[in-house]
């Protein structure tokens, strides 16, 4: 929770017990979209399964709190053709996660 509070500026509702596991339930700042961080035994951090991707502002800005937290860059800022960037890291956990700017 720590990092992605850290990184994005994300709020957590307080953690609850659910089907032998304990999740969090993120409260933004991404619009449109509901998750939450969970933990227990089925789930396993990982960088070869799906990747979610964060529509960020600033990824240059988000690549560097990362960093600071021990985050790892996958996969270098690039541009794409229509004038959006896209780059990954990894999460404190391990997870590969993709950050992009709006074209």
């Amino acid at each position: 929770m720590a990092f992605y509070r850290d990184v994005f500026g994300t709020a957590f509702a307080e953690p609850i017990d659910l089907h032998e596991s304990r999740m969090a339930y993120a409260e933004g700042p991404f619009e449109g979209a509901s998750w939450a961080l969970c933990q227990g035994e089925v789930y396993v951090p990982t960088r070869n399964g799906a990747i979610l991707y964060f529509a960020v502002e600033d990824i240059d800005g988000v690549r560097s709190r990362a960093e600071n937290l021990g985050s790892e860059i996958l996969f270098p800022k690039t541009a794409l053709s229509d004038g959006s960037h896209v780059a990954e890291i990894s999460d404190s956990e391990g997870n590969r996660i993709a950050l992009q700017t709006r074209g």
